[in-house]
């Protein structure tokens, strides 16, 4: 489990108050569907509110997403638990998160014993992130910059993709770089709603599709996403 050794100079601590916000939010998540505990107790132990401006830290807790700057969101906590929940991590596998945003979700996995390489396209968010997990004592993390949408097949294959961001279809970068066994979460759709879908690669050419539940979520950029 990561440990928390510092704190940014612009944030309050991990406090009691903190704590029993979360324990808070694990029982509203609960109580909406989500049931693997392990997808719980990191979404109990990860600090949302360290994710946050500390201006806005009051609506860290609360299950909703969050503007970060840059047109881009914080997603909601159940968002992040359902995605999460779908991905079935198991530690030490090797996630690619495409769409780093805040660090939020790269914490939950880091959390879950995953050894995230994660990428975002604009660079703002980027660096504001990856001096944000260094402050937090994340470790385990592969931070880039550039194009999400067609992976990081220097580092492929990867036992579980997840994307944090709506295509328009299932991007075949990924595919491509997902290990035979491995699984791909993403939403898929419309730029106004997305269908969350899982993909099973069972063997080198054969991939196993299912569609879930609804969801709006900000658009992927790039080359097999929605364009720059």
């Amino acid at each position: 489990m990561p440990a928390f050794p510092a704190f940014p100079a612009d944030a309050a601590p991990d406090s009691y108050r903190h704590r029993g916000q979360r324990r808070a939010l694990v029982t509203e998540l609960s109580r909406k569907g989500i049931r693997d505990e392990r997808v719980l107790g990191a979404i109990g132990q990860v600090p949302r509110h360290l994710f946050f401006n500390p201006a806005f830290e009051s609506h860290a807790y609360h299950d909703k997403a969050f503007p970060i700057g840059e047109g881009q969101t914080i997603s909601q906590p159940y968002t992040v638990a359902y995605q999460t929940e779908l991905l079935q991590v198991q530690p030490g596998q090797r996630v690619l998160e495409v769409g780093t945003g805040s660090g939020y979700q790269c914490a939950v996995l880091l959390t879950l014993g995953a050894e995230v390489y994660t990428i975002e396209y604009n660079r703002v968010l980027f660096e504001r992130t990856r001096q944000r997990l260094g402050q937090l004592g994340y470790r385990g993390a592969h931070l880039f910059c550039g194009d999400g949408s067609v992976g990081l097949p220097a580092h492929a294959p990867f036992d579980r993709i997840l994307v944090t961001a709506a295509a328009p279809a299932l991007p075949r970068p990924l595919l491509e770089q997902l290990r035979v066994g491995g699984l791909l979460v993403v939403p898929v759709g419309s730029e106004q709603t997305q269908r969350m879908v899982r993909v099973a690669r069972e063997s080198a050419a054969g991939f196993a599709r299912e569609d879930f539940a609804e969801f709006r979520f900000v658009p992927l950029l790039g080359a097999a996403g929605w364009g720059s």
